[in-house]
């Protein structure tokens, strides 16, 4: 799953991807409107001159469903390259594995997978599949913003450049984002619940029963969730990773749209023109972020070492309080540590996108988003933990629109059409361990 057209932000000279997490700064934002095919990447990436010998065309293997978005510059794409695309059967991995074994589509230049929800049937891009691949595959394009399924450090020892497609999908989770950031200081979910409790049922035996307590999860919301509710505006909002979706994160909230202050960690720290162009003040430790956060956002595609980010220790950390939001990686939290700090009270609130082992999402955080807090009508007049009604919760939805797919297809066929053609990726990940 994943996470899976960008408002530009200000440009700036890409880091190494030895600093995985923040993806950023974030590179010039390209034209990723459908059939782009004369867009600033075009231009920056012009097709080979006319009259030049071509006797054979490079292999570009498409893993997943057919281009849909962009025809136009498909068309570009399938006449530069010979396009295979495996049958869903042959994507299988038992049957990919031996394709590969057997060279069933040749010594192919590059591997493509334009959407999200396909192309993945093989399962995590490890050492098995990879050290089958040709050598003469020179890049991985994928839709998706997160790459904990590939084994971009391995592909990089192999001299395989691997993209990935956030760029495209940066401002649809940064809108995603702010709604979620505003339920934490609103209280959204325990609003909305209680709009609708009881669920109606055509099987209740006591309609006026049924009617009181609407009534009085009603009123009780009414009363109560303003003692709890705060606006946004002045308070400091702490982003884990400043890339493109952090720094849409930050021209979203910060002055003078939302007046929130801004604080971010990162690996690299940003430019001070970026800093100055977007009010945010960078914090040296994590530690720093989260003891001057009043709402911690992780915005982050992965950690240093594949473990788990927020723990028990690091939301020991945070100020009593304090909101979480996490538009990341589900790997990235250890959801029972969580669940923990909003039941005792630690953390006021969260939003959650993303979860550890989706589509399950975590049942003590299923609760803690269901039950209304300071309600006595459930049956047995049992009280909710303080956490209760406080937690958003929503189905990896942040990069999910249709101008996000629109880049991803954009996007995926001009990484590829830029290396193949001698010139640089655009969304690399990997350069910082690239051995060719």
């Amino acid at each position: 799953m994943a996470e899976p057209v960008n408002t530009p932000m200000p440009p700036s000279t890409p880091v190494p991807a030895s600093t995985p997490r923040s993806m950023s700064p974030a590179p010039p934002v390209p034209n990723l409107s459908p059939n782009a095919t004369m867009s600033a990447m075009s231009r920056m990436f012009p097709p080979p001159a006319t009259g030049r010998a071509t006797p054979k065309r490079p292999v570009v293997l498409h893993i997943g469903d057919p281009i849909k978005y962009n025809p136009g510059t498909y068309a570009e794409f399938s006449t530069e390259f010979e396009v295979i695309r495996p049958d869903a059967a042959e994507r299988e991995r038992s049957e990919f594995i031996r394709a590969l074994k057997e060279r069933r589509w040749g010594d192919f230049s590059a591997i493509f997978r334009p959407f999200w929800g396909t192309g993945g049937e093989m399962g995590r891009w490890d050492a098995e599949l990879i050290g089958l691949l040709p050598d003469t595959v020179k890049v991985f394009a994928s839709a998706g913003a997160g790459f904990d399924w590939v084994d971009t450090e391995l592909l990089g020892e192999k001299g395989i450049i691997y993209c990935n497609s956030g760029l495209a999908a940066a401002e649809a989770v940064a809108d995603f984002a702010v709604a979620m950031i505003i339920s934490t200081f609103r209280h959204l979910p325990w609003c909305m619940t209680a709009a609708t409790f009881p669920p109606p049922s055509p099987l209740s035996t006591d309609p006026a029963h049924t009617d009181a307590r609407a009534r009085e999860a009603f009123q009780t919301c009414h009363a109560r969730a303003t003692a709890a509710s705060h606006n946004p505006r002045g308070h400091v909002l702490g982003l884990i990773g400043f890339g493109n979706i952090g720094q849409q994160i930050a021209a979203k909230l910060g002055n003078p749209a939302f007046g929130m202050r801004i604080a971010y960690h990162d690996v690299v720290r940003k430019p001070a023109a970026l800093e100055n162009s977007l009010h945010a003040t960078f914090q040296p430790t994590l530690d720093a972020l989260l003891q001057a956060s009043d709402c911690v956002v992780l915005a982050t595609p992965a950690s240093p070492d594949g473990r788990p980010l927020v723990t028990a220790s690091t939301l020991a950390r945070f100020r009593p309080g304090a909101r979480f939001v996490n538009v990341a990686r589900g790997s990235l939290v250890d959801e029972d540590a969580l669940a923990d700090a909003l039941e005792t009270g630690h953390l006021a609130a969260a939003a959650l996108d993303v979860h550890a082992n989706e589509p399950r999402v975590h049942p003590r955080l299923v609760r803690l988003a269901t039950r209304l807090p300071a309600f006595d009508g459930e049956a047995g007049g049992e009280t909710p933990p303080p956490g209760s009604g406080r937690v958003m919760l929503t189905c990896h939805n942040a990069g999910g629109t249709v101008e996000t797919h629109v880049g991803f297809e954009e996007l995926s066929m001009r990484n590829i059409l830029a290396v193949l053609r001698g010139g640089e990726a655009v969304t690399a990940v990997n350069m910082g361990v690239l051995k060719r």
